[in-house]
């Protein structure tokens, strides 16, 4: 899980939550929970990792994303990295864990391209048991839902391999619009892989969630 790339490619909340403006000025501290209905959403631990590295490590999740850490121990430092790029305001990883367990199931990040957010990169990986059960979608809703309220981001990139099926159906499912394809731009095990880039603005977000029926807007 290279910092840059990574992808796998609501309801409402448990008691009281801060709000945006809270968010905003207090995830540099300490990452908020995201609740949905499926996941949780929490910043990673250390203790995480050997979860991750069961799940994240395997050929099947990894093909189409920058090299997972090759140890447990590697899983380990990567937190401890996210928890500090996080501090310099940087970059916010989350955890994606099932609603009643411990243990997480993926991960999601959001990385800065430009001062105070204003443009951004996020990529995700989760365990391939748990694909279409749905709690890739809830999650990667919470996180948008995050992005542009607490970071104030005003436009989020993705980059998938134009191989990676999955990966693309996600982007699309989430509302993100197809930009153009960047030739020969990831490198795995030796070969040359063309990206699809793929982008989601703030206010294109706003008037998706105002359209959606009321059941199915996020709510944290």
């Amino acid at each position: 899980m290279n910092k840059p790339d990574m992808i796998e490619t609501t309801e409402s909340a448990v008691g009281p939550s801060p709000s945006s403006d809270e968010q905003a000025s207090d995830w540099r501290i300490a990452l908020p929970e995201l609740v949905g209905r499926r996941v949780i959403l929490r910043e990673p631990r250390a203790g995480d990792a050997s979860a991750l590295f069961s799940l994240l490590a395997t050929e099947e999740v990894s093909r189409f994303i920058s090299p997972p850490p090759a140890t447990v121990e590697g899983f380990e430092r990567y937190v401890g990295w996210t928890q500090r790029q996080r501090v310099a305001g940087q970059y916010v990883c989350f955890a994606i864990v099932p609603a009643g367990a411990d243990a997480p199931i993926g991960l999601i990040h959001i990385r800065a391209l430009s001062p105070a957010f204003l443009t951004a990169d996020w990529g995700f990986a989760i365990g391939s048991e748990f694909w279409g059960t749905g709690a890739f979608t809830e999650a990667a809703e919470l996180v948008l839902e995050f992005a542009f309220d607490a970071l104030g981001i005003h436009r989020l990139e993705a980059r998938a391999a134009l191989c990676n099926g999955r990966g693309n159906g996600a982007m699309k499912k989430l509302g993100a619009e197809r930009e153009g394809v960047l030739r020969h731009s990831f490198v795995r095990d030796g070969e040359f892989l063309d990206q699809v880039l793929w982008s989601i603005l703030q206010d294109d977000w706003r008037k998706q969630q105002e359209k959606a029926p009321r059941g199915k807007r996020v709510v944290h």
